[in-house]
Order: structure tokens, then C-alpha cells, then sequence
């Protein structure tokens, strides 16, 4: 019997066939962390008594979730972070320098497919689109990683989804796993991982990195994409070590088939307080709302931003609505003031932040008062998810995102361009 891709990447990495359900101790890639989860993962590894990681340069330390520090102790969190980083001379990518990580690192080309990725942060899986096995772990288990160059694992059985046809044109990635979701709930892929196959080139590499992100917010241990032509592309001049792209054996055995028609897909809104609490945007009953982002790992890149641009162009953000744009890394911040998204943003009435996680978790650059909604294109609109636990947040992709804010109310941008379905 074949194997998955999930399974083929373990496997070469234990050096022997795997089975879904085991439990294996594999070599890893790469190990990342955050200002939050750093400090604890660097007490994780002292506490192992040794002296130098694994290898300085499959390392990277990334502050971005209360960065540029939002106080007291977020800087106190980036300076036990900034020092381990320097003293063991990893990764380490400083406020104006690097951005939101899940972003950068792709970007920098520190994330490669047919890798192990073990991360300090549950959207670890982003990765996944570049097909690589790349999961969120817990601090203690980063900083074995970061000492050994070793993680364990258990071999996720594969949720296989057949994609079929195009994007109309306001549906975006974040629609495709939307649907995923709601298809299969929060909880439905619980040890599972999601493997993405049959038309894959339809969905633009931005948008895979999007549902890959969300994978977790179904359950799923990993969401990944078999590395295609778009992936090698991009790699080719940013890839910072030689890889083996690895792919499903055409007779690999899947725990379940899913079938998914992109040019059936609607632009989407989750309504709070689950991912899975979807529905089509033009069904929504009219929502007023208070405030828009329009950023994070899941939906900060350049097609995000553009999208968002499109629809804002010579349009103004609602006087009662605040309108936040997070580009996700340095690079992508001066490519929007280059290209001219960020006068479109400016001019429009929105904020222009630079990278950083802030807003999705409720950190700073966006929290939500009591009785506050909000519509966002991150990953998570649990109660109390970006500030009172009387807010609510409504996920959408970065189209239905702007047009919500011009309107006033969740809308879509269909209602801007007059244009109706068919």
C-alpha cells in the first residue's frame, strides 16, 4: 500500500515505513517560536542542561505577537527571547526587520517542502503549503526540538481533499477552508491531517498558505499541498538549503475523500463564536460593524493586500467603522508604499500598521470593547478572541473584509462593483 504525503515525509525522516496511529521520534528541519512561547521554550531547554541548539541555523526566535512592544512585560518577553537568540546565534528578526512569522519565514526561505516543522505556535501548519509536515507544539517540546534536533510524533491518519475547478472572483483561500470547516467541524480531523490534491494550481500559492493555516481550526494536526511547479518557483531563489520535495503514492489509503468545487464557492463569514459557524456572505442578515482588520499569518500577504486595495480604491472606510491593514512582514509593508497600496489604504481612511499579530489575539493595534463587532480576515473568533468577551467577530476573506468597511456592515464586494451572482 501506498502512502500519504504526511506519511512519506515521516517515513524518510525515521528512515522505515510508518502507520497512521504511531508513534515515532523523528529528526526535525526546523524550530521556530514567538515572544510568547520563547521564553518558556528557552526554560525548557535549560532546564535539559545543555549548552547549544541543535543547529543555529535551523533555529528562528520571531517576536510578533505583542510586537513592537505593547508594554512592559511584552518587552521584557522580547528581551529573554532577543538574548537566547544572540547568544546562540539563531534566527532572530528584530521590529522593523522581520514581521509576522508564519509570513516571514516562508519568505526567507527557512521552511522547505518534504520537511519536519515543529513550532511554538499552533498555525505552525501554515507550512503545509509548500508541503512540508509542519505542526504547533508546546513550549516544553520546542525546547527539546531546540536542544536535540529531535521531536516525537504521531502519524496522523490523512483527510484527502479533491479540489475541482476555479475561484470566482471575490472567493479566496479563506472561503475554501471556511467551507472545509463547516464541512467537517472543529473538532472533525482530531489527529487527522488534511492532504490537498487534484486541482491545487487553481488556488494561487497565498491562498494555499491561508488554508493551511486554518487546518488547525478543524482539528488537524497539518493541511498540506503536494509542492507543485507555482512552489518550486518560488523557492528557487529564496530556499536557504537543498530539499526533496516528497508526494502521495497514487495508491496511498485515505481515512476519508473529500470532494470540493471551487467554482461553486461563495464568498463566506463565520459568524461567532466558531470557525465553523458559516455562511454565505450575501445570505448574512445585515450586521453593523465597528472596526475591519485585515492582516494576520492567515491573510497578511500580497494577494491579500490586494484584494483589499481593489475594492478600496477611490472608495472611503466608513466615518463609524476603523478600518486596520496589517501587511505580515517588513518587505511586504515597503512593496505596499512601493506599488501604491498604501496610498490606496491611507487615502481610504485606513490604518496602515506595521507587522505584527497585535489585533487577532486580542493584544493591542485593535481590541474590541464591549458590545463591539468586528469583521477580520485572521483564524479565530472565539468569545473574548480580540478583547471583552461581550465582542464579536465575524471571519471573512480580505474582499468581503473592505467592502464591509466601506458599507458600514458586512457586506460583499459584489454590492460595490454591482455585480450579482451567476
Amino acid at each position: 500500500m501506498g502512502m500519504t504525503l504526511v506519511e512519506a515525509i515521516i517515513a524518510r525522516h525515521a528512515g522505515r515505513t510508518v502507520a497512521a496511529g504511531e508513534f515515532v521520534e523523528v529528526p526535525v528541519d526546523f524550530v521556530l517560536a514567538n515572544d510568547i512561547t520563547a521564553p518558556l521554550a528557552i526554560r525548557a531547554f535549560r532546564e535539559l542542561g545543555v549548552e547549544r541548539v541543535f543547529d543555529p541555523e535551523r533555529v528562528a526566535l520571531v517576536p510578533d505577537h505583542f510586537t513592537p512592544n505593547k508594554d512592559v512585560r511584552s518587552a521584557e518577553q522580547c528581551r529573554v527571547t532577543r538574548e537566547f537568540a544572540r547568544e546562540q546565534g539563531i534566527h532572530y528578526f528584530e521590529v522593523g526587520h522581520g514581521g509576522i512569522e508564519h509570513v516571514l519565514l516562508p519568505e526567507r526561505g527557512l521552511v522547505l517542502p518534504g520537511e519536519i516543522v515543529v513550532g511554538g505556535d499552533s498555525h505552525t501548519c501554515t507550512y503545509g503549503a509548500l508541503g512540508a509536515f509542519a505542526t504547533g507544539m508546546g513550549s516544553t517540546d520546542v525546547g527539546y526540538s531546540m536542544a536535540t534536533g529531535k521531536t516525537w510524533v504521531r502519524v496522523p491518519k490523512t483527510i484527502r481533499v479533491e479540489l475541482r475547478g476555479l475561484l470566482s472572483r471575490w472567493v479566496m483561500g479563506k472561503d475554501v477552508v471556511l467551507h472545509l470547516i463547516e464541512k467537517v467541524g472543529t473538532s472533525g480531523a482530531n489527529w487527522c491531517a488534511f492532504e490537498f490534491g487534484g486541482e491545487i494550481g487553481s488556488l494561487p500559492l497565498d491562498d494555499r498558505f491561508t488554508v493551511a493555516n486554518m487546518a488547525v481550526e478543524a482539528g488537524a494536526t497539518a493541511g498540506l499541498f503536494p509542492p507543485d511547479e507555482e512552489v518550486l518557483a518560488y523557492l528557487e531563489d529564496r530556499a536557504a538549503r537543498p530539499f526533496t520535495p516528497l508526494y502521495p503514492d497514487p495508491d496511498a489509503s485515505y481515512a476519508e475523500v473529500i470532494e470540493v468545487d471551487l467554482g461553486n464557492l461563495r464568498p463566506l463569514v463565520a459568524r461567532p463564536h466558531s470557525p465553523a459557524n458559516v455562511v454565505p456572505v450575501d445570505e448574512l442578515d445585515e450586521v453593523p460593524i465597528d472596526q475591519v482588520v485585515i492582516g494576520s499569518c492567515t491573510n497578511g500577504r500580497w494577494r491579500d493586500l490586494l484584494m483589499a486595495a481593489e475594492v478600496l480604491r477611490g472608495r472611503r472606510v466608513h466615518p463609524e467603522v476603523r478600518c486596520v491593514v496589517i501587511p505580515g512582514t517588513q518587505g511586504l509593508h515597503l512593496r505596499a508604499v512601493r506599488e501604491g497600496l498604501a496610498e490606496v489604504f491611507l487615502t481610504a481612511g485606513a490604518v496602515l500598521s506595521p507587522p505584527t499579530c497585535g489585533p487577532c489575539l486580542g493584544g493591542h493595534m485593535g481590541v474590541l470593547a464591549a458590545g463591539e463587532s468586528c469583521v477580520s480576515t485572521t483564524n479565530r473568533n472565539f468569545r473574548g478572541r480580540m478583547g471583552h468577551p461581550e465582542s464579536k467577530v465575524y471571519l471573512a476573506n480580505p474582499a468581503v473584509a473592505a467592502a464591509s468597511a466601506v458599507l458600514g456592515r458586512i457586506a460583499s464586494p459584489e454590492e460595490l462593483f454591482g455585480e450579482g451572482r451567476g
